[in-house]
């Protein structure tokens, strides 16, 4: 090639070249500049949102700067001409062979940005969740972390969760211990019920709204069954509830009731 053969291409397509790499370096600057500012301003407004978790405003931020940044790549090659839809398909196809994948994972990470915005539980609640009863140490965007009563950590997905009931026994100020106590037959079950409503009130921790309920429940050979139904805060949950059944004991002992007994034709009759 001569100079002059240089000289025009210089002229002709370096001039065009250039100008698309100028443009092309501006776009990538703009860029940025715009996906770093909308990405910042989402996590401001998720951040200022108190339902909504600092991990998911986080995550959130980084998945729409992520896009506009592939946008971003796509819309310099397109102005070096060069064609994006076979890329278009390449990542659609791309997308769907990662999806199909990791449908589970992505199944418990759209639970779990469910889970930080609808906020059925918080850090520190005492709940059965996806077939697990404990106190709650951390939501993931994958897992929630549950510390079961015997001191057990339970990771589990947040699909299992979302897709389970759930129940929040830290929801209300304070729940209701569920006890039964069975007197003899021949003993007035309203004097027991009197004697008991008596002991209930001398527990400690024991909520005096909603007040103890104890009322017969059910009658038996054996004698009534009575529901006794104390209401403690969350903290004070097994507390009220050994000190109930322990109360039950020396309530009947004191009073001295007998112990129930299955009647003998009841007795003939199984036999």
């Amino acid at each position: 090639m001569d100079l002059e053969t240089i000289r025009v291409f210089i002229m002709t397509r370096g001039i065009d070249f250039g100008t698309k790499i100028v443009g092309a370096i501006v776009l990538w600057i703009i860029g940025r500049w715009a996906i770093s500012l909308l990405a910042g301003l989402l996590r401001k407004v998720l951040g200022r949102n108190q339902r909504v978790d600092p991990t998911l405003a986080h995550y959130l931020g980084s998945i729409l700067a992520a896009v506009l940044n592939l946008l971003l790549v796509l819309a310099i090659l397109q102005v070096f001409g060069v064609q994006t839809t076979s890329f278009a398909a390449l990542l659609a196809g791309l997308g769907l062979a990662i999806g199909t994948a990791w449908g589970g994972l992505l199944a418990h990470f759209a639970a779990g940005v469910f889970m930080q915005v609808l906020r059925p539980f918080k850090v520190g609640d005492f709940v059965t969740a996806g077939g697990v009863t404990g106190t709650v140490k951390e939501l993931g965007i994958f897992g929630t972390t549950i510390i079961s009563p015997d001191n057990v950590v339970n990771i589990v997905g947040n699909n299992k969760i979302f897709s389970d009931t759930i129940s929040n026994y830290s929801a209300t100020p304070v729940r209701r211990v569920e006890l039964t106590a069975k007197i003899a037959n021949g003993v007035d079950p309203v004097d027991a019920a009197t004697r008991l409503r008596a002991a209930l009130a001398r527990i400690p921790n024991v909520a005096p709204e909603p007040a103890p309920d104890v009322e017969i429940l059910s009658f038996t050979p054996e004698g009534p069954l009575l529901a006794v139904r104390p209401y403690a805060s969350n903290a004070n949950y097994w507390q009220v509830y050994f000190d109930t059944n322990r109360a039950i004991v020396e309530t009947f002992k004191g009073a001295g009731y007998p112990t129930p007994e299955t009647p003998s034709f009841v007795r003939r009759a199984a036999g």
